[in-house]
């Protein structure tokens, strides 16, 4: 079990996989130490576009990563048990598609899996502030959720500020998500800013070598993460 210990962990999403050849790929990564990936669940409602069920996860698991999936979707209480079924480690729901955050998180946890929350780029951080004491992960949008390899929005940066300082503060074991045009120039801005877990797609799958993209990003994201002491 990956905890969030104020180290720094990149996260290959498989939404910009070659699903042609993604064992393959899976295997590049994990030879360049890789441990967890991201599955995006897309129903082209809450986000207009769609992607994975719940045998992307298992094919993850099979290959030995830890599998956290992000649900996009307008009834993720109704399908998280889905993924929970299928091995997910960590659920991650939007604080916009649940009444209650609080209650949503609980209910994730009771299924047997850890539990996440995620913020759109308009939407402000207040909520998932409110929430950390039920999070074991936040996870801030640096894009317009609903496709792969848009463009990062730095102005996002001030909301993992603001997480960060009250994490540290409570010593809240709770991850610090991003995810969103994540690439080797802007890494280090995210994790510089405070953030932990840092999902990037294109930057790795889609490049020549994705066991080599992975190290880069991993060594600039090491490099600028400062955790408080």
């Amino acid at each position: 079990m990956i905890v969030a210990t104020r180290t720094v962990a990149v996260v290959p999403s498989l939404l910009a996989g070659d699903l042609a050849r993604l064992g393959e790929q899976l295997d590049q990564v994990k030879a360049a130490g890789c441990h967890w990936v991201s599955v995006d669940v897309m129903d082209g409602h809450f986000v207009p576009n769609l992607s994975f069920g719940p045998d992307l996860v298992k094919l993850a698991k099979k290959k030995g990563f830890y599998v956290d999936t992000h649900l996009m979707v307008t009834n993720p209480l109704d399908v998280a048990p889905w993924f929970v079924d299928a091995g997910s480690d960590i659920v991650t729901c939007h604080i916009e598609a649940v009444p209650d955050a609080a209650a949503a998180l609980k209910k994730i946890k009771s299924l047997g899996t850890k539990a996440g929350l995620a913020i759109k780029p308009k939407t402000p951080v207040d909520g998932l502030i409110k929430s950390l004491e039920y999070c074991d992960l936040v996870l801030v949008m640096t894009v317009e959720p609903g496709f792969g390899g848009q463009k990062f929005m730095p102005d996002m940066m001030p909301k993992i500020n603001a997480l960060r300082r009250h994490i540290d503060a409570k010593n809240y074991k709770c991850w610090i998500q991003v995810d969103g045009g994540i690439n080797d120039k802007n890494i280090s801005q995210a994790a510089a800013a405070g953030a932990d877990s840092l999902v990037a797609g294109s930057a790795i799958f889609a490049a020549k070598d994705p066991a080599a993209a992975f190290r880069e990003l991993e060594l600039k994201a090491r490099a600028a993460f400062k955790p408080q002491q």
